[in-house]
């Protein structure tokens, strides 16, 4: 059986894949991401391994996906802030030494593929891709071609700036739109009430008044972003992925939809599809092994 791997290193854990080049599930798998010597390495090797084993034959090809933003070789990440501090600047192809490039991305980016691939935007050629967690990852697929840049910042969505008079975030961008919804600034966002948004949208969904005015706050800052990025890249389809997306559930979006309904800009009178995505927390892992077919 032909087939490839997609593996996506996240903080928390590796999730890992094996797909037919038409995009059909073979194996799956996950292990914890330890970051103490020698325990992550064994994880994503035995990984490779095990899926060797059960398909009786070595991969097509190998992709990975990881946070920061990949160098334009493809094959490391080149900046990785504050966390996983191992990934910056591992080369992966020497690491798995495996006979071949195993060409490296940004999560966000590779999610954006795996969605455009088999999930939400299948068949679109234009798709928008944020991701709501902890942060606000992000990527962009324009006329058929991820969004990389000069030297790798592009897609990172997240980072665009909605107040030119508010605090740097992480990057140095002041007022971003990561900081007006991200799960790391929930308690600021809230005055310390919150400690993160599941509690603070369970508290709306039960009408507390001071947890509306602060939820919504934070789906107006995501609407005015995106209703920014939809006039840049003009997508046929927006997904919004990630924890908060799929934990909040009509919580975000009937209040997103409302505010999009007064904000897009509609000249032929064509909207853009908003929609969750779909593949969930495979979508990275799927499209690092797509990539690994392309490349």
């Amino acid at each position: 059986m032909t087939y490839a791997i997609g593996i996506d290193v996240g903080g928390t854990n590796i999730k890992a894949v094996a797909v037919t080049p038409e995009g059909d599930l073979r194996r799956q798998a996950t292990a914890r991401t330890e970051e103490s010597k020698g325990s992550w390495e064994e994880n994503i090797r035995r990984i490779l391994a095990d899926f060797e084993a059960g398909e009786g034959a070595p991969p097509m090809g190998v992709g990975l996906a990881a946070p920061g933003f990949a160098h334009p070789s493809g094959r490391y990440i080149a900046w990785m802030q504050g966390r996983l501090d191992f990934v910056q600047g591992l080369d992966w192809t020497e690491f798995l030494n495996l006979g071949h490039v195993v060409p490296v991305l940004n999560d966000a980016n590779a999610a954006l593929l795996g969605e455009a691939w088999k999930g939400a935007a299948a068949g679109s050629q234009n798709v928008m891709l944020l991701t709501l967690g902890t942060g606000v990852g992000g990527g962009a697929l324009v006329d058929g071609r991820l969004l990389r840049g000069h030297i790798g910042r592009g897609g990172h969505l997240g980072h665009t700036s909605l107040d030119p008079d508010g605090e740097k975030d992480i990057t140095g961008t002041p007022g971003s739109l990561e900081d007006a919804i991200g799960d790391h600034t929930v308690g600021k966002r809230s005055g310390g009430r919150f400690p993160s948004t599941e509690a603070l949208v369970e508290a709306y969904r039960a009408g507390d008044s001071f947890a509306s005015e602060v939820w919504l706050r934070s789906v107006k800052a995501l609407a005015a972003g995106m209703t920014g990025l939809i006039n840049v890249l003009d997508p046929e389809v927006a997904i919004l992925g990630g924890g908060i997306a799929a934990g909040a559930g009509d919580a975000l979006f009937a209040p997103l939809h409302a505010f999009l309904n007064e904000w897009e800009w509609r000249p032929t009178g064509s909207r853009v599809q908003v929609v969750p995505a779909r593949l969930g927390e495979w979508a990275g892992a799927y499209g690092a092994a797509y990539h690994a077919l392309g490349s």
